[in-house]
């Protein structure tokens, strides 16, 4: 496919939720993909399909319900294993997203590997599901939490990096690949590198850039990676956490309980081979198809052409933004170095009031800290407006973004 407007524009009609209108019959403009993606029919298909004809537990029974089932989820593993190009899909667990992935690390191989003066490292403009769970775990283990600061075009200054793994007392460097608020791609091979030198391993959030670049797991060299399927056209309350199977054979379960057992006796139980080992109780199962269905849709598209898309699309916007009177756009203007992710403040105008006005024009937009009120400390504001585009969004939707600006600067006299 070719990564033009128009071609992009033919997509919308695979998606329901773009046909409906809102705020007196507006034409619904989605611009929170950062957030959640819409879904496509295909996803919708999928799930409804398993419901209406396959529904059973899986990995537990022989008959034909059950049979179905667990082939279509584990079939999932796959497609989503071959999408990242995980080569060994016991690495592959599912989780219900990127927040519980990282919880999951934190707790079953941070609390023993963790210990009283080690240090964790992460980032300022991390999302709080690559935050918190460090600070409560530096803080059991009376260990330190680091940060490596951003420059004001966005961009990590690594020399902190530096100056911690010199410390020699650097356990995990944990860091996302793409900002959830400024769209910076994080330059994760020589973040990589400079670990491994060191010895120490690294978590990768790949939430937000799994979604919009090709991402290969198996030359990234990372040693956790986490990824949340409802940011990629799948269902809510399912992701995936890639452990490297080295590391994941050491670490004891996460939750105990059903489906992750060999033998359960009263006062003993061995563990399931992996990655069930990690997979206790029922899963989401139609949401695991479901995701399998959005990696049909997504590769079948290119994510080449996707990022592309999103290259073009994202230029076009910041050209059109640098047109609107009194207005700041956050991160790089290098387009080679950012997803499609803009956020952006009016001078005197807070994000909550920006996005109630444009919101009667029928955008969805983004307003607020974004879970990562770190880096709004790191940019001295409280809160920006954020717009995030996806393979549905078109130069008219941005036009449209622009146009309901323009009536917030004349409201307030821009």
């Amino acid at each position: 496919m070719q990564s033009t407007d128009d071609s992009f524009e033919n997509l919308r009609n695979d998606f329901p939720i773009l046909k409906r209108t809102v705020r007196d019959n507006k034409r619904l403009v989605y611009l929170d993909n950062a957030s959640t993606t819409q879904k496509p029919n295909q996803v919708i298909d999928a799930i409804t399909d398993y419901y209406r004809n396959h529904n059973a537990n899986i990995h537990r029974a022989v008959y034909a319900l059950a049979e179905e089932s667990t082939e279509a989820y584990e079939a999932a593993r796959d497609k989503i294993a071959k999408f990242v190009n995980i080569k060994n899909r016991q690495e592959l667990i599912f989780v219900r997203g990127t927040t519980e992935a990282i919880n999951l690390v934190a707790y079953a191989w941070g609390r023993p590997h963790i210990n009283e003066g080690d240090i964790i490292v992460t980032t300022e403009y991390e999302h709080h599901s690559n935050i918190v769970p460090w600070q409560l775990l530096t803080q059991e283990k009376h260990a330190k939490l680091e940060y490596i600061g951003m420059d004001d075009d966005g961009q990590l200054i690594l020399d902190d990096l530096d100056k911690y793994l010199a410390t020699g007392k650097v356990k995990l460097v944990t860091f996302s690949l793409m900002s959830n608020v400024l769209g910076t791609i994080t330059d994760a091979e020589k973040i990589i590198a400079k670990c491994k030198a060191a010895g120490v391993p690294t978590l990768i959030d790949g939430a937000q850039a799994v979604p919009h670049m090709t991402v290969d797991l198996d030359t990234l060299g990372c040693d956790f990676f986490a990824f949340s399927g409802h940011k990629m056209l799948a269902p809510t309350g399912i992701g995936v956490l890639w452990v490297r199977k080295s590391v994941l054979q050491t670490m004891n379960p996460f939750h105990g309980g059903g489906d992750m057992i060999r033998e359960v006796h009263k006062y003993e139980t061995t563990w399931n081979d992996l990655p069930y080992k990690f997979e206790a109780g029922t899963p989401s199962i139609a949401d695991v198809i479901g995701f399998g269905a959005a990696i049909d849709y997504l590769t079948k598209i290119g994510m080449d052409n996707v990022r592309q898309h999103e290259i073009e699309l994202t230029k076009y916007a910041i050209d059109e933004f640098s047109k609107v009177p009194g207005l700041q756009i956050y991160g790089t203007k290098d387009i080679t170095k950012r997803g499609g992710v803009i956020s952006f403040n009016f001078a005197d105008v807070h994000p909550h009031d920006v996005a109630q006005i444009i919101d009667g024009e029928g955008i969805a937009l983004r307003s607020g800290h974004h879970c990562a009120q770190v880096l709004m400390e790191r940019l001295n504001v409280a809160a920006t407006s954020r717009a995030s585009f996806y393979i549905y969004n078109t130069k008219a939707d941005v036009d449209a973004l622009i146009n309901s600006l323009n009536i917030v600067a004349k409201v307030f006299k821009l």
